[in-house]
């Protein structure tokens, strides 16, 4: 194999896929060829050797090299600073995360008391010598005196519970497995939990294979027997691609059951554990939402996102609010595109008798809320991508209180309805964490403290400035944009960071990223964050206009604020890099298909390449609420329009040359598999070959003992922004600025 030469001198040699084209699908009377099929076989020698032989490339070209020593240098200098999350109580304990800089897990802690010394409860980083086993999805028990964790090894969503003594520090024999998106929702005697699995199939289940998942069922475990002794509560076999989730009422009288099928929208169904007298079988469930139409809580969506303990509510990944009695608290979008929080009676659940509580705000979103202080409910808003901290009685939904914030977002909250204690994690694009400390029991006129500051040696936020425009999409829509750069006297064009996501209702609000201002003070660069429709920015009016049959607006949006930033004044198209993940990475795969003279370099990292066969693998199925089903012709019709892998062409002029990318995977992400990745490398190799016009580099780099982003360690994390922005520099011909 050759070696890779420098960027922009000649074509690449890139390795000669197999093309087999007695693969022909046909849908909707058209005929689908798929040549590269045989690339979908993680495990076949010929994908194995293609892997090898595309990593033969692009190692050395991105990492031979002194420029990137001196990026890995910075970003490793800059990484190490300490990063907690929000404290959050059970009994009588505090616990929080925190990593000290460049430990390759975050470290989990508990102390008897705020003052009190941590010590360490959970050390992730000691149970692999990379440390790639993380912790996910982890639940206290009601008394805080048990731990049920999941352990997430190579990036995997596969997980194995364990259950831990919190008193002693010792874990319980019995090791739960076969789980995925899973939480352990505990009873209230603490004997034991509610969690779903996954049947055991043929085959490996580490990561690497591509097969579906289906016929997720319902379990009851008890603590301290094993795993096949475990009660099963529900099954749904008529319906294979359901996702359950449990959820045991703050009293403890009622079990929900959340059900959900793609990435929006969800049944639900609860149960009376009382009037069961006892878990021993099956439980009979009333049905309360029977349409899949709007959702009713804050649960995770398979696509991109991971269940993150430090998230909004630390205790209920899958958020109901509360309940008084029969009378629960729930949030959603039904009837409300902004959300509302609705009061439902179990006793009389028809949906002519639900009440509203707080009524959805005719601008702001409202994206999450918590019951805390026994008659309370904080709300998070997020108003023009920005959060807003609101405090309402459960009573009547009346205003109480308002937190001051600045322009940012709050990441992290924790608080629970038997406590009066609160915090919130602040973070905006300057400011790397501040964590603040609220309690209830202070009375009125008490103001929210800083309990822990984060301060970055070397780093000066007033060096920076940090602006919000909005720009006008194709269709004249209006869509707000964050832009990042050093201060000046005038704006002159630099390069370009476009960071993109675009799906599934997920808002991509202010952030602190190492990264990002290693771009910023590396190149003297601009970073542009557009809040593309698809996302959840501006509720569900936003997510629909960027989804199924409108899905090209999103493609639109990103390229239009590409066109701003170049009229404007902030860069030229030259300079600009686009850079996604995930759903993010099928908008850069999208985009460097439809325009390619927009942009000088692109990332895509474990994009969503194959908009025909998506649903064929893993969790794919799920995404059919964002992208549409195949077996519908307009939808067909749609995802051809748009597919990456179907819509690569041959550049015939200069203008129509591909810009350079970079496209990125991982052998252990069953989330969107490496095969999507591989397929759309493999087509765009063969499209480029023979044309005299292409000669910016067309990368792939695949990661080994990685996956789709879940507990990655800091080195990964580390290595794989050191190849991005070496990418970024050579492809764009940059100077280094220190």
């Amino acid at each position: 194999m050759p070696e890779a030469q420098e960027a922009g001198t000649t074509a690449f040699q890139y390795p000669v896929a197999r093309r087999d084209d007695s693969v022909v699908d046909e849908i909707h009377g058209q005929q689908i060829a798929d040549p590269y099929r045989w690339l979908e076989d993680p495990d076949a020698e010929e994908t194995q050797a293609y892997v090898e032989q595309q990593n033969k490339i692009a190692q050395p070209f991105l990492e031979s090299c002194d420029e990137w020593k001196k990026l890995n240098a910075k970003l490793t200098k800059r990484w190490n600073y300490p990063k907690y999350s929000c404290p959050f109580k059970h009994a009588s304990r505090y616990f929080f995360f925190m990593n000290t800089g460049l430990q390759n897990q975050d470290v989990l802690y508990v102390q008897n008391s705020l003052d009190d010394e941590p010590k360490v409860f959970l050390d992730p980083n000691a149970l692999s010598k990379d440390g790639t086993i993380a912790l996910v999805g982890s639940r206290f028990s009601d008394d805080g005196n048990l731990f049920a964790y999941g352990l997430s090894q190579s990036g995997s969503d596969w997980t194995k519970l364990k259950v831990r003594d919190v008193n002693t520090g010792e874990d319980f024999p019995e090791t739960i497995e076969h789980t995925k998106f899973v939480t352990a929702s505990w009873t209230k005697d603490n004997k034991g939990f509610f969690y779903a699995r996954y049947p055991v199939v043929e085959g490996k289940a580490d990561g690497s294979e591509t097969a579906a998942n289906e016929n997720q069922k319902l379990y009851y475990h008890r603590i301290g027997e094993p795993q096949d002794k475990d009660v099963l509560i529900a099954e749904f076999p008529e319906e294979p691609s359901w996702r359950l989730m449990p959820e045991v009422s703050d009293c403890g009288k009622y079990l929900m059951l959340f059900i959900m099928k793609g990435c929006k929208d969800m049944l639900l169904y609860f149960s009376n554990l009382e009037k069961a007298g006892g878990i021993t079988g099956k439980l009979d469930f009333t049905k309360i939402v029977t349409e899949f139409d709007s959702d009713y809580d804050v649960s995770q969506c398979p696509q991109t996102s991971q269940i993150n303990q430090q998230s909004h509510n630390s205790t209920a990944p899958f958020q109901y609010i509360t309940n008084e009695g029969s009378i629960f608290s729930f949030r959603t979008n039904k009837g409300a595109p902004n959300y509302r929080v609705v009061n439902i009676d179990f006793d009389e659940p028809a949906l002519d008798k639900w009440t509203t509580l707080i009524a959805e705000d005719p601008k702001n979103v409202l994206d999450w809320s918590s019951c805390v202080n026994g008659d309370k409910i904080v709300l998070g808003y997020i108003d023009d991508v920005k959060s807003v901290l609101q405090v309402h009685s459960l009573q009547d939904g009346r205003f109480l209180s308002k937190f001051p914030l600045a322009i940012g977002n709050v990441v992290g909250f924790s608080g629970k309805k038997k406590y009066s204690e609160i915090f919130y994690h602040f973070v905006s694009f300057l400011t790397p964490g501040v964590i603040y400390h609220y309690d209830f029991a202070a009375g009125e006129g008490a103001e929210a403290k800083i309990f822990r500051q984060v301060k970055i040696e070397d780093f000066d936020d007033s060096l920076y400035k940090v602006e919000q425009v909005f720009y006008k999409s194709k269709d004249g829509e209006r869509v707000p944009m964050f832009i990042v750069q050093k201060k000046s006297d005038k704006q002159e064009k630099k390069p370009c960071l476009l960071y993109g996501y675009g799906g599934f209702n997920i808002c991509i609000q202010p952030s602190f990223s190492i990264t990002g201002l290693v771009f910023i003070d590396s190149f003297d660069g601009i970073l542009a964050y557009p809040n593309i429709r698809g996302g959840g920015e501006y509720g569900e009016r936003w997510h629909n206009a960027g989804r199924l049959l409108k899905k090209q607006n999103v493609f639109d949006d990103f390229q239009y604020a590409a066109q701003y930033l170049v009229e404007s004044g902030y860069t030229s198209h030259d300079q600009i890099v686009i850079q996604g993940g995930s759903n993010g990475g099928l908008l850069v795969g999208a985009c460097i298909n439809q325009r390619p003279d927009l942009f000088g370099a692109a990332v895509a990292h474990v994009g969503v390449m194959d908009m025909l066969r998506f649903h064929k693998f893993t969790i794919g199925r799920a995404w059919v609420s964002d992208y549409g089903d195949i077996t519908e012709k307009e939808h067909f019709e749609n995802l051809l329009r748009y597919s990456p892998l179907h819509n690569v062409h041959t550049p015939s002029s200069e203008r129509e040359q591909y810009p350079a990318t970079l496209v990125l995977t991982a052998d252990h992400d069953d989330r969107v598999s490496p095969l999507h990745s591989l397929k759309f490398m493999a087509a765009l190799h063969h499209a480029v070959r023979d044309s005299k016009y292409q000669k910016n580099p067309l990368l792939l780099r695949v990661y080994s003992k990685a996956g789709h982003g879940m507990g990655k360690p800091t080195a990964k994390k580390i290595e794989e922004s050191t190849d991005i922005l070496t990418f970024i520099y050579k492809t764009l011909k940059l100077k280094l600025t220190f």
